[in-house]
């Protein structure tokens, strides 16, 4: 995986994967969703009231004649019956509209009728850096304030389950910290060496951790502080130590190192597409390619259950 327009690009060649479109009542969230379907990347379910959903494509010039629709009078309802189509099998995926994500989290999450599973969801930014050759992921910088032990062993599982759905077999995970070394005064640390043994117990599969690391994509940095690991300077995952690192380190790549970045919303029973206004083009095609091959991986794994 060299960049975002590959993962786009692989997507397009799979089924396009009926969205659930959650209030979509403003120009950038209607076209963006018009665009994505246009691509032959998702099948847009329109969730919200029609009136707004008109009058926000009319206003970003876009023909929503086609799509289908479900009417609600207003944000919250509109997650309500998006969450409601998913689980009735009308959506394998939902794409955040012109609501608060707090509000759309707070319906997915709901105990007797949202979409939760037994792992808790986290986010999962996929950063295409322009002076890379490969794709980088940074997780959690959306969802989880402060993760716990436990909370931060599903972040890394559903990072692996992201990343192994978009074609890398066996991602690198490093566990950040500010120092390589294991000590009480600094908890993530601690942590990171738990993941680690974790990992190798077998509670956590599918990718090779490492960790405490404090920088992780340079080999050469590796090399001096004589850290010998296969994914120090190798990583293609990196785990923050909370969400206000995270995305701290998700803005720095994407504003000072020019990277483009998408996203997506894992450990729910169907990916969520987390966009930004802010998000150019390429980033919201690409945040629903890689919902696209979440949901591929997903329908594959069922099928490969059921035989």
């Amino acid at each position: 995986m060299d960049s975002l327009h590959t993962l786009i690009e692989r997507a397009e060649r799979e089924p396009s994967t009926p969205t659930a479109v959650v209030h979509p009542c403003d120009a950038a969230s209607i076209a963006g969703a018009v665009d994505a379907a246009s691509a032959g990347l998702i099948r847009p379910l329109l969730v919200g009231p029609r009136a707004k959903i008109d009058q926000a494509a009319e206003a970003a010039g876009v023909d929503i004649r086609g799509f289908e629709r479900i009417d609600t009078p207003h944000s919250h309802a509109s997650a309500e019956a998006a969450v409601a189509a998913v689980r009735e099998g009308r959506a394998e995926a939902l794409m955040k509209g012109s609501l608060h994500t707090d509000e759309l989290m707070h319906e997915a999450l709901r105990k007797e009728a949202g979409l939760r599973t037994e792992r808790r969801l986290s986010h999962v930014f996929v950063l295409d850096l322009q002076r890379s050759e490969r794709l980088f992921f940074v997780t959690d910088a959306a969802i989880n304030i402060y993760p716990d032990l436990e909370t931060k062993a599903d972040i890394v599982r559903n990072a692996i389950d992201c990343v192994t759905a978009l074609g890398l077999a066996r991602p690198k995970v490093a566990i950040l910290s500010a120092v390589e070394t294991v000590t009480p005064k600094i908890p993530s640390t601690i942590d990171a060496a738990a993941l680690c043994k974790m990992a190798d117990r077998g509670q956590i599969t599918g990718g090779d951790l490492d960790g405490p690391l404090a920088f992780a994509v340079s080999v050469e940095a590796a090399r001096i502080k004589g850290i010998d690991s296969i994914v120090a300077g190798r990583a293609d995952i990196l785990v923050a130590p909370d969400m206000e690192a995270g995305n701290m380190i998700a803005k720095q790549m994407t504003f000072l190192a020019g990277a483009e970045a998408a996203g997506v919303v894992m450990g729910a029973r169907v990916p969520i597409i987390l966009t930004s206004r802010a998000d150019g083009r390429t980033a919201r095609l690409a945040s629903a390619a890689v919902a696209v091959l979440v949901a591929a991986a997903r329908r594959a794994a069922v099928a490969s259950a059921a035989d």
